[in-house]
């Protein structure tokens, strides 16, 4: 009953357009990271966690805390046995680890990945990431194919690639630039919920949403902390920042 109110109550975020996805990482295997990142994510009030496609991990933040679970992996046949484990939908994506070793993913690959995905794991909820290395035009013709294919949620990405000239407020939007200008396109070309991930703020969600985004995805601005309790701060500063800008929208 848990596994089913859960998802209820994050298709309910979606739909309200505040859905939180906190991000512990695609390569993440430090189980006591994992761990304090999940717990921060139920605490600060976040929707839902992505995590790395590791058994043993996945049947720990199960054990530990109530919210629905997302793994995150490019390999197909894993997402089999994260399911087995006890994920609640999956997530082909996360790019951002792969650029630094200099691993790029082509339109083709995500698509290829996205339909041998689908026929192995057909009523799994799954979310597909768009790479912000390929142009806008061919991120949003992209995200149209890959709904065809079967993508339940489009995810944008783009902050890892950015490179703000200024600090502060500035900064942060200069840093969420390209994920925000992905979401705007790809949210009006899809009938999919799109969520918003990557380099955002508590400055910078609110715009996501306003850009069309259903919900975001926030990473390295907790999973990076030392600090459980400031942790627990930044979700629920980003928590904050979804309800009243969700609260605006509906006014």
């Amino acid at each position: 009953m848990v596994y089913v109110m859960s998802l209820k109550n994050l298709k309910n975020a979606i739909a309200q357009k505040n859905a939180l996805k906190v991000i512990s990482g695609l390569n993440n295997f430090d189980l006591a990271n994992v761990m304090a990142v999940c717990k921060a994510a139920e605490l600060g009030g976040a929707t839902f966690v992505d995590i790395a496609a590791d058994q043993e991990i996945i049947k720990a933040v199960k054990e530990s805390i109530n919210l629905p679970v997302c793994v995150s992996a490019v390999e197909p046949q894993v997402f089999v046995n994260a399911v087995e484990a006890g994920a609640d939908l999956i997530e082909i994506g996360n790019f951002d680890s792969f650029y630094a070793q200099g691993i790029n993913f082509s339109a083709e690959d995500v698509l290829s990945l996205t339909r041998e995905t689908r026929s192995l794991l057909p009523n799994v909820l799954l979310s597909v990431t768009v790479p912000h290395t390929l142009p806008l035009d061919e991120q949003v013709e992209l995200a149209q194919k890959l709904v065809t294919a079967g993508a339940d949620i489009i995810q944008t990405e783009g902050g890892t690639s950015s490179n703000p000239n200024h600090s502060g407020i500035l900064g942060l939007i200069e840093k969420a630039s390209p994920t925000l200008a992905a979401a705007h396109a790809i949210a009006r070309a899809v009938d999919v919920p799109v969520l918003c991930a990557s380099g955002l703020s508590d400055v910078t969600v609110p715009m996501a949403i306003a850009a069309g985004a259903s919900g975001v995805g926030v990473g390295s601005a907790i999973n990076k902390l030392n600090d459980e309790v400031a942790m627990i701060a930044v979700v629920r500063s980003l928590t904050e920042a979804l309800n009243n800008s969700s609260v605006k929208t509906v006014i």
